[in-house]
């Protein structure tokens, strides 16, 4: 995770610089602009940033707004599965949780047979601010896909989650 972070980063400080130093004319197509990654690492953070206003203003931090839209999912995560949906380490998405739950935005449920076993469920609170939070999400989304010409925005999504598919199946390594 922490790679990526980086890797992103780094292209993200790379393009602004020589962007800004006159190095790299934005109509010349560079290695750096016509890298897939760096492309769907700075479209995700240019998208990604104006949503998180909006979760900012409703009163949550980022991580807490991919908790709520992962339980809108499918309410009854164990801690282990929600980080992993929500692209956080178990150690941050306990804290995550901890502070969640004095909000009342979620609360947990130990297993009776094995105490270990805890499932994270939307309270009523949580519920509504999801609700609310996803029906903004897909509007910006519909926004951002108008950008696009219809055939581009038909295809985005499918092949992105054709890409995620592939690359999450165990032992699929593209080196």
């Amino acid at each position: 995770m922490k790679f990526h972070i980086i890797e992103q980063d780094f292209f993200r400080v790379q393009f602004e610089y020589r962007k800004a130093v006159g190095v790299m004319d934005e109509t010349k197509e560079t290695f750096v602009s016509s890298y897939l990654l760096y492309l769907l690492a700075a479209s995700s953070e240019s998208a990604s940033g104006q949503f998180h206003d909006v979760v900012r203003s409703k009163g949550l931090r980022v991580p807490e707004w991919r908790v709520l839209a992962c339980l809108i999912d499918q309410d009854g995560l164990m801690t282990t599965k929600l980080a992993s949906y929500a692209m956080c380490e178990q150690s941050r998405m306990s804290r995550i949780l901890d502070q969640m739950q004095t909000k009342d935005l979620i609360r947990r449920h130990t297993g009776e047979g094995d105490k270990r076993r805890v499932t994270i469920h939307l309270t009523d609170k949580g519920r509504g601010l999801a609700m609310e939070l996803v029906d903004l999400a897909r509007n910006h989304e519909a926004k951002l896909l108008a950008l696009l010409k219809e055939t581009d925005a038909n295809r985005i999504k499918p092949a992105l989650q054709t890409l995620l598919a592939l690359l999450s199946r165990q032992g699929q390594d593209v080196f």
